[in-house]
């Protein structure tokens, strides 16, 4: 492994000035490119539709096996790499925040992380003749609406990945009193984890009672607030051990964690090691 100051950003080249790359890529394209194979994240959003072939993915430390037709969104704030590329036919999407229109970014927002989805015969037909529109657009660069071209048909994409994932997802208007608590906080939590610690900041934040907010979370989740704020600081560290050369104190300071020896007790209280022996056995 790479030992870096900080986990690898790949940044979208400047030839994409727009902000929107389409592509659809081999096998040979990927093991071409060592930088896939290492872990990174993005300053962008990527989608991806993997028609054919077989990938082993790591995401935040889960591994995913893909050998039927899947799409898959990643989103700027998680690591992951290529563990396994073979015979695929892949098309990608890569889009910044500024030309994602405002309604599908927040969706995306409330949503994410999410895992790698199976699609059906029906869907892939259209998913695939999306990508194909967006790739076809993106090679008219003479059209006077060049980009409006790109912008729109690369959101009409976006929008169709959407609703095949939210298929999969509960409804907004079904969803119970507990259930809409729960989830407003879950995406609080993304937003300021690095800020707010305790229980009773989300609370007011949401303009509840800490009882209520505990209530709802254990009764969607099985598990507390408290619990969830952990896991979610000690995922961050765990990235950062793993993918940076930062020492623990560093990374302390930067989840908002002034008191080392309290962060170190509560890293090792959540992962079951202590953050340096979990560097140790991670960099083997």
């Amino acid at each position: 492994m790479q030992h870096r100051k900080d986990i690898p950003v790949r940044t979208l080249p400047k030839e994409f000035g727009n902000g929107i790359a389409v592509a659809k890529v081999s096998s040979e394209s990927f093991l071409e490119n060592e930088e896939t194979m290492q872990a990174h994240r993005h300053d962008y959003h990527f989608f991806v539709l993997q028609k054919k072939g077989t990938t082993l993915t790591e995401i935040d430390f889960e591994q995913y096996l893909i050998d039927k037709p899947t799409i898959v969104y990643q989103s700027p704030i998680q690591v992951h790499r290529a563990l396994k590329v073979e015979h695929v036919e892949i098309y990608m999407l890569i889009i910044t925040n500024e030309n994602i229109h405002a309604n599908y970014l927040n969706i995306l927002q409330s949503i994410t992380p999410l895992k790698p989805l199976c699609i059906d015969s029906e869907d892939l037909d259209i998913v695939q003749k999306s990508y194909s529109l967006c790739e076809e657009f993106y090679g008219r660069t003479k059209d006077k609406l060049y980009f409006s071209l790109l912008k729109d048909s690369s959101n009409a994409l976006i929008a169709l990945l959407i609703s095949l994932y939210l298929k999969q997802i509960k409804a907004a208007e079904s969803l119970s009193r507990f259930e809409r608590i729960n989830k407003a906080f879950l995406l609080l939590l993304e937003q300021r984890f690095h800020i707010l610690k305790r229980p009773g900041e989300y609370a007011a934040q949401l303009n509840i009672s800490v009882s209520y907010l505990n209530e709802c979370v254990k009764n969607v989740t099985g598990f507390s607030v408290s619990y969830h704020i952990q896991q979610r600081v000690v995922l961050e560290a765990k990235r950062l051990l793993y993918h940076s050369d930062k020492s623990v104190k560093e990374i302390a300071l930067e989840l908002g964690y002034e008191d080392y020896p309290y962060f170190s007790r509560l890293f090792a209280k959540v992962c079951g090691m202590n953050a340096r022996l979990f560097r140790t056995k991670n960099h083997v």
